[in-house]
Formats: C-alpha cells, sequence, structure tokens
C-alpha cells in the first residue's frame, strides 16, 4: 500500500496536469459517483459541525472514498476548517492499494475544477482576477486559474486585512502579481474573473458589482444555508455548475430557488457537458457567466489517480 503525504500529493498534482486529467475525466465520463452524504453533528455546546462522505469509483479499475471534517469556526483560532482524507482500493480485488492527505487533494482538485470551467467560460483576454477568501484555497485557486488565463493583476481580499496582505505575499513570492485589495466592490469592478472562496453565510458578491463580460466562480459556500453572491448576480448570469445534484443544495442556488426566482432548468451545463462539446460555454464577449461548484467526487477520483500513477 502506498502513502503520500500533503507535500507528496501537492508534487503530484500540478497545474497543468491535473487540469488535463479532470477535462479528460469528465469528457470520458467513465466515474460514478453518488450524491455525497453530509452528517450534521452536534457538538456538547450546542453547536454543529459536518461529516461528509464522498465515494466515486471506475468499474473494475478504481474505487475512492474520501472523508472530510467541517469544524467553520477552526479560523477564528487559526485552525484549518475543512480536515480530509482519502483511501482507494483496487477496482479489480477491492484491496486497498493507497491512502493520502484529503487537505491537499481536495485544495488542488477545487481550484483545478473552477480553473478547468473558466477555460471555458472565463474570457481569451482577462487581465484581473479577483481571489475573495484569505483561508485554505485562496492560494490555490489563484495559482489555478493562472494556469489557464495570464492575468496582469491578481487581487486578494479578504475580511481581515492582515491575512490578505499575507495571502498576496506568498503569491506574490510564487511569481504571481499579486496586490492586497481593501475595498470588495471596486474589486469586483475591476475584475474580469472574481473567485469566491469561502464559509460566509451571507453574500458579500453584488450583480452591480459585476462588469459585463465578467466570470464569476463561487467556490465556497457547500450548505443550504452558506452563500456568497446574491440573486442579481445570479440572475444576469448564464450559469454552470460542477455536478447539478451537489450544486443545487447549496444555498447561491438553494435559496433563489426556494424564493422562486430561479429554476433549476436555467442552469445551462456542468463539467461534463462543457468538455465534451454537448453545450456552449462563454458565447458572447459581454454575456456575465457563472460557475457554482461544491465538489465533486469524481474530481477526488480521477485526482487520486493522477497520485497514484494510475491513468483516469
Amino acid at each position: 500500500m502506498q502513502t503520500f503525504d500533503h507535500a507528496e500529493v501537492e508534487a503530484r498534482l500540478d497545474w497543468p496536469a491535473l487540469i488535463e486529467t479532470l477535462r479528460q475525466g469528465f469528457a470520458a465520463a467513465r466515474a460514478e459517483a453518488p450524491a455525497r452524504q453530509v452528517l450534521t453533528i452536534e457538538q456538547p455546546d450546542g453547536q454543529q459541525v459536518s461529516l461528509l462522505i464522498m465515494p466515486a469509483w471506475q468499474a473494475g479499475r478504481a474505487m475512492g472514498v474520501k472523508v472530510v471534517t467541517f469544524f467553520p469556526w477552526n479560523a477564528a483560532v487559526g485552525k484549518a476548517t475543512i480536515n480530509a482524507g482519502y483511501l482507494m482500493f483496487d477496482g479489480g480485488d477491492g484491496r486497498l492499494v493507497a491512502t493520502m492527505d484529503g487537505d491537499a487533494l481536495t485544495e488542488r482538485r477545487t481550484a483545478a475544477a473552477s480553473a478547468l470551467a473558466a477555460d471555458y467560460l472565463a474570457r481569451r483576454d482577462v487581465r484581473h482576477l479577483l481571489i475573495c477568501g484569505t483561508g485554505q484555497l485562496a492560494t490555490a485557486a489563484a495559482q489555478a486559474h493562472a494556469a489557464v488565463r495570464d492575468y496582469q493583476t491578481i487581487s486578494v481580499w479578504g475580511r481581515n486585512a492582515d491575512k490578505a496582505v499575507a495571502v498576496a505575499r506568498k503569491l506574490t513570492e510564487a511569481g504571481l502579481p499579486t496586490i492586497p485589495c481593501t475595498d470588495l466592490e471596486a474589486g469586483c469592478r475591476a475584475a474580469d474573473v472574481v473567485s469566491c472562496m469561502t464559509a460566509s453565510t451571507e453574500p458579500f458578491i453584488r450583480g452591480e458589482w459585476l462588469q459585463p463580460g465578467s466570470h464569476l466562480d463561487l467556490i465556497g459556500a457547500f450548505k443550504s444555508d452558506m452563500r456568497e453572491s446574491d440573486d442579481h448576480a445570479l440572475l444576469q448570469a448564464r450559469v454552470f455548475v460542477d455536478g447539478r445534484e451537489g450544486a443545487l443544495l447549496a444555498g447561491d442556488l438553494a435559496q433563489p430557488i426556494a424564493a422562486g426566482l430561479f429554476d433549476p432548468s436555467q442552469i445551462v451545463g456542468d463539467l461534463t457537458q462543457l468538455t465534451q462539446g454537448a453545450v456552449q460555454g462563454r458565447e458572447t464577449e459581454t454575456e456575465r457567466t457563472l460557475f457554482k461548484s461544491v465538489g465533486h467526487s469524481q474530481e477526488d477520483l480521477f485526482a487520486a489517480m493522477q497520485v497514484a500513477g494510475i491513468a483516469p
């Protein structure tokens, strides 16, 4: 059995290769993935945490499952809010063949999926990327997006200005042209692509701030009581998702649907349809596009197979 720690997972999932692995995996549509199971666990103090179970497989080749914990208050004490582990089994005989750090796997595949979507949905001439969030995914998202588009400026906004400065510094040291952003509205109005990765329960991205031709990438807010964008941001855009079943459970879609403002039939397509060419990505230079991601266990499987040296 192979074991891959955080550093090894990152090293085996370089951005261009991982993005292409996801593209090929979704286009081939060989993997099966039932809906993730989200278990709510009440803590002794009355607060709630989440345990997510996310299986996927390619029959006869590989089977995998990721187990994730979500402790929303960890960020306030300098701890990761999301922690995960991944188990991979041989699809032919059921042997456990690999275990790997699920945090690195989740960061990389999540960011790569958004970059893959942006490759179909963001304008070719984009120059300014705004990152909203300063947690685990912020650096990964910026690097992944920069692998599919040539950004002249990357801005980082967060509710904690010091953390935004720290993320911007880290990205600058990695060779990306990054600055901190202190004015969210101004940052949105200037950006061609806005990528959000927070656990917000209140919308903080307003549709009126997003310029024509912009692309909005919503990575965070995976539960029904979470939300990153307002109704206007959704209703003015052509909407795409990583997977329909999971995305409909997230607040950015679930809440407008419950209010009768948005119908699931208005979703233009998912990653499988985009990569197969079954639906058109960006159609005009002025339309606004939106990609809602909640994480898809097929992405975990494809990425884990790349880590383990198994072609998807």
